[in-house]
């Protein structure tokens, strides 16, 4: 039997995380599901190549028998333009992903077949298809998969010379959080599903690398499971960071053990310093007023705190851009990243927005949270634009890093915390107002369409209001 070749593209991101910066290499690789797919093709009747064009050009003359591309909303347009590339050559494609899971319609006009959420579970099907010739459709399971049998990334296919943090490892699947900017629980569920510990030590050994980002929604989700993984993390000489939610955050317990199991760095959603914000998007376990002490706490263990914020919430009027990023800075966060909220295709922000006409741009290449799509309810997009950039520029400052500086460390690594300031540094400084508001554009042709409807009743509601009032075109497209 002929071995078959596959090539696995990541498109392009037009984002500076994305992009070498520092010593020709990028602070993140998004090839993570990428590699989770890889694993699913039989070596021994595939030949698989992965290319990451963040970081290397597609080769459009290479030969293959089938193409898979996977997206995310702010580079989905160069993905179609791949897609549409390799089809004229009457190669097939196939698109994944979180945008073409949410858009599968608006997808299927760019490639022959649509993998909607979890790959696992559909992929042998794609592969009949494809080697029959009927490939084509969309392509989803009857239900979430167990996270029992899932097969150790492809690592092998991995550039990792290329990147800072190039070592995603998916402990879990799901969040019950459901905020409402949030995909994951429209697209995971809203329960935690969970990778047995053993084969989560298997992924760190087949990885290579002992500075590991744990690729959960929330890490702390499940206190006893975190802790199961923690215990089962000491003494294996790994350094590792990852998402977890504010309120776990408190627990002495979990810092104890995170330190101990080398944990360097905590990323935390605190998302707002208002509480009517925090309450109006659903993100009711974060407590403004408890934000200082919980960073003081957290350093007082040796770890590192990356805040993440937005801004343009509904309550946000032009104030809150110099309040946040003083608030920040005085309370000592090691770095933050800053983003415009931004409604993208699926979420409840998104169906809300749509339903009040308020979504502006439908440029998928502005969803990056860093553009203005929408027209913000307390200050104009110019408003936004300009508080958004004087955030960034604020907290990045010289006087602000020098301020920030753990000097007297505590634990925290001063070299990772000087990497990770430089980067977000440069693309404060590199943020160019001009381009921020995006162009306004027609709406896509397709409504967006949940993997996962949304659980709460006046969520659902706004799903089915968009239905009613959008035109949309409808094609008969099988599903399998």
């Amino acid at each position: 039997m002929s071995i078959r070749r596959i090539l696995l593209i990541n498109p392009k991101a037009k984002t500076d995380i994305t992009q070498p910066m520092l010593a020709g290499r990028a602070l993140f690789s998004l090839v993570t599901g990428l590699l989770a797919v890889a694993a699913l093709i039989p070596q021994n009747r595939y030949e698989v190549v992965l290319i990451d064009e963040n970081i290397e050009p597609v080769d459009f003359s290479l030969s293959s028998d089938m193409v898979g591309i996977s997206a995310m909303t702010c580079y989905v347009k160069r993905g179609y333009e791949i897609a549409d590339a390799f089809r004229a050559r009457g190669v097939p494609v196939v698109m994944g992903g979180v945008h073409p899971s949410f858009m599968p319609q608006e997808a299927l006009q760019h490639a022959d077949a649509v993998v909607v959420g979890e790959a696992e579970a559909v992929m042998a099907n794609v592969l009949a298809d494809m080697e029959a010739g009927r490939l084509h459709g969309i392509y989803k399971a009857d239900s979430l998969i167990s996270m029992k049998d899932v097969p150790p990334p492809r690592y092998d296919l991995l550039r990792a010379h290329r990147y800072f943090n190039k070592t995603f490892i998916q402990t879990a699947r799901g969040c019950h959080h459901a905020c409402n900017f949030c995909a994951e629980h429209t697209m995971n569920g809203l329960r935690f599903r969970f990778k047995l510990i053993d084969s989560i030590l298997r992924d760190i050994d087949a990885c290579g690398d002992s500075l590991i980002t744990f690729g959960d929604a929330d890490f702390f989700g499940v206190k006893e499971r975190a802790i199961e993984v923690m215990e089962a993390l000491k003494g294996r000489g790994v350094r590792w960071q990852a998402g977890v939610n504010t309120s776990a955050s408190h627990d002495a317990r979990l810092l104890e053990l995170a330190a101990e199991s080398g944990c360097f760095q905590l990323c935390i959603g605190f998302e707002s310093i208002s509480k009517t914000a925090l309450r109006n998007v659903h993100k009711c376990q974060n407590k403004p007023e408890d934000y200082q002490n919980l960073v003081a706490k957290i350093h007082s263990h040796g770890l590192m705190v990356l805040g993440l914020f937005m801004v343009g919430f509904d309550e946000d009027d032009p104030s809150a851009f110099d309040e946040t990023a003083q608030f920040c800075i005085e309370s000592g966060y090691d770095s933050c990243a800053f983003s415009i909220l931004t409604p993208h295709p699926g979420t409840v922000t998104w169906f809300d927005m749509m339903n009040k006409g308020r979504i502006t741009s439908f440029d998928w290449d502005a969803y990056d949270q860093g553009h203005v799509v929408y027209q913000p309810n307390s200050m104009s997009q110019q408003d936004l634009r300009d508080g958004y950039k004087r955030t960034s520029g604020d907290f990045f400052s010289v006087a602000s890093m020098a301020r920030r500086f753990p000097w007297k460390s505590q634990g925290r690594d001063r070299t990772l915390w000087t990497v990770h300031n430089l980067f977000f540094r440069a693309i404060a400084r590199g943020i160019d107002p001009a381009t921020m508001i995006a162009d306004p554009t027609p709406p896509p042709v397709a409504l967006a369409e949940p993997p996962i409807p949304p659980q709460r009743a006046a969520w659902s509601r706004l799903v089915e209001e968009s239905r009613a009032a959008y035109a949309e075109p409808r094609v008969a497209v099988p599903y399998h």
